[in-house]
């Protein structure tokens, strides 16, 4: 079960990198909202393990990133 929880923190983790790397147009307010929930989101995959600790860190972190961006 742990392996199923990694796989998908991993997947997640790659497909917001990807999403990230087409945002050219974004201005330094959005960039850090994306990038703080990237960063939460894999510090919650890690800390909480499982699905609901990676959606909760990337929300954590989008709300962080959107405040340190204004």
């Amino acid at each position: 079960m742990k392996t199923t929880y990694k796989t998908l923190s991993t997947a997640m983790t790659v497909l917001a990198l990807v999403a990230l790397t087409g945002c050219a147009g974004m201005t330094a307010r959005e960039k850090s909202t994306a990038t703080g929930a990237v960063i939460g989101g894999v510090a919650g995959s890690v800390m909480g393990g499982g699905v609901l600790g990676t959606a909760a860190g990337a929300a954590a972190g989008g709300v962080i990133g959107n405040q340190v961006g204004k």
